[in-house]
């Protein structure tokens, strides 16, 4: 019987260890991948806003790389990334190595098959997109879905060519326009019922 259990413990122990193996082989570190991408956001100068103004995204391979570079690439996922001022005492946009934990681009722009050639997507920005500064960021993924190189239309510091969006405030002219509307419709009726009841008062005492 103790032998059992002593068997029993040993098997949890050893699948513990391949579990924490298995996962450990399958983090991914920012910092492991090569910028092979070459990746420009053009928009409009000024502040941007969600749910209207828009982004033109262009990436494809850096040919200074030599041939086979992107021999393993799959797919490319462009993301809308927070800049560093955007971060500060934001936990939940935290940047960390392990790509699985990072929080640093939250907003993906577009997914597409890998080509060679270099590739540009219109991007109209999202109307849940909060208020900060962003830059953009494509990752190349392969087979299994893992990423295996990226690029982005800043330098290693974050601190070029960044961009200010401002989020949906949620007022419209058109609600303004109602909500107007609706007070003075409110008003009227009021009045007019301070009038009713005021001819009726006044013919009860006659």
């Amino acid at each position: 019987m103790a032998a059992r259990g002593l068997l029993l413990v040993s098997i949890l122990v050893l699948s513990c260890f391949a579990e924490t193996a298995f996962g450990a082989e399958n983090i991914i570190s920012f910092a492991s991948l090569k910028k092979t991408l070459v990746v420009s956001a053009s928009h409009k100068q000024g502040l941007l806003k969600a749910g209207e103004d828009k982004i033109t995204v262009t990436w494809g391979l850096n040919q200074s790389f030599p041939a086979g570079t992107d021999s393993a690439y799959k797919t490319i996922k462009v993301k809308l990334c927070y800049a560093p001022i955007s971060q500060v005492d934001r936990a939940w946009r935290k940047t960390k190595d392990n790509l699985a934990k990072d929080k640093t681009c939250q907003f993906k722009i577009v997914a597409k098959p890998y080509s060679s050639a270099n590739q540009t997507f219109e991007w109209v920005i999202e109307r849940d997109v909060p208020s900060a500064t962003y830059f953009v960021r494509a990752y190349a993924f392969d087979a299994n879905d893992h990423e295996v190189g990226y690029g982005q239309n800043t330098n290693a510091g974050k601190t070029t060519n960044l961009f200010e969006i401002q989020a949906i405030t949620g007022r419209h002219v058109s609600l303004d326009i109602a909500s107007v509307c609706f007070s003075a419709f409110s008003v009227v009726s009021l009045m007019g019922f301070f009038y009713a009841e005021k001819r009726k008062a006044r013919k009860s005492q006659q």
